[in-house]
């Protein structure tokens, strides 16, 4: 009865709005894309993505090795902080795959993807706590019970109030993320 999504790219949000409007029936589509994508040079798109693309409910990571060890599960921001991470360790042991629908999830691509590394670790990352995030809800399908999480412990709230303590925090989580 609704759509939920969390875009990393314009190109991709262009589409999801595009999707909506073409469809012949009405169905509410919730975006939770932050704002300070909209300012991230790293969040991106060309020409031909705007032009010729469509919207992806899964993105898979196209610059990885033959041997992946880790398929590391995300969706929205902190997709950036790990892409930069991997490119600066130079893992192409690590497939980093974006979740971009997040309701209905597209169950079928994700095991796809999944069955494609199949061996490899697979870990779902979020920023938030724990306890919120999209880590509960996706303890709900069956094919995701094998997933490790890494995010900051269950909080109350979903940011400490403290900068510095944010980012050692952030840094954590994309260090854990790259771990052996």
């Amino acid at each position: 009865n609704m759509v939920v999504a969390n875009c990393t790219t314009p190109a991709n949000m262009f589409h999801l709005l595009r999707r909506q409007v073409k469809w012949t029936f009405r169905k509410p589509t919730i975006v939770m894309t932050p704002k300070s994508l909209l300012r991230d040079p790293r969040a991106s798109s060309t020409r031909d993505e705007l032009i010729n693309g469509k919207f992806q409910e899964v993105i898979d990571d196209p610059n990885t090795g033959k041997k992946v060890s880790r398929v590391i599960l995300c969706t929205g921001k902190i997709y950036y902080d790990l892409y930069e991470k991997k490119i600066a360790d130079k893992r192409d042991d690590v497939a980093i795959v974006r979740v971009e629908q997040l309701y209905p999830l597209p169950e079928k691509k994700l095991a796809k993807i999944l069955e494609k590394y199949k061996g490899a670790e697979p870990v779902w990352v979020q920023e938030e706590p724990k306890n919120q995030g999209y880590w509960t809800f996706l303890l709900r399908y069956d094919q995701f019970r094998n997933l490790r999480l890494i995010s900051r412990k269950s909080l109350s709230s979903p940011a400490t109030g403290f900068a510095n303590v944010h980012k050692k925090e952030q840094a954590d989580i994309i260090a854990n993320a790259f771990s052996k």
